[in-house]
């Protein structure tokens, strides 16, 4: 495995301080993995304040990917291409096929429909 890409599920189990997700995290760290973030993912998570703590610590050990113009192009096509308008879920599978990433979420079933429409074969666990 090159890495992993985290989805939003991830990060919400992360803030509710989940055993399992930090769990997986803490075996990617060791396995000198760093997860990527894509920004997107990190919008649809963040809502800011002193209860998201959990979330802050484990963005903290991650890397943010910020969307260029054109990742948001590629993006945009596989949109059109998987007939999935999720914005969030093909900016996942987008970067993690391009890195050559594992992905974790929480909604295998949108990654799965995204990653059918390009017809390769992708690690994905859930959490």
């Amino acid at each position: 495995m090159a890495g992993v890409t985290y989805d939003t599920g991830p990060l919400i189990a992360a803030e509710r301080n989940d055993r399992r997700m930090w769990a997986l995290h803490a075996g990617f760290l060791a396995e000198e993995v760093a997860p990527v973030v894509p920004a997107p993912v990190l919008a649809e998570a963040w809502r800011g304040g002193p209860r998201q703590a959990n979330l802050v610590r484990m963005l903290s050990m991650c890397n943010v990917e910020w969307m260029t113009e054109d990742q948001a192009r590629k993006v945009g096509a596989l949109a059109g291409q998987s007939g999935h308008d999720d914005i969030v879920d093909v900016t996942v599978v987008e970067g993690a096929i391009r890195r050559g990433d594992a992905i974790v979420t929480a909604n295998r079933a949108h990654i799965e429909k995204v990653r059918q429409a390009v017809g390769l074969t992708l690690c994905i666990e859930n959490v």
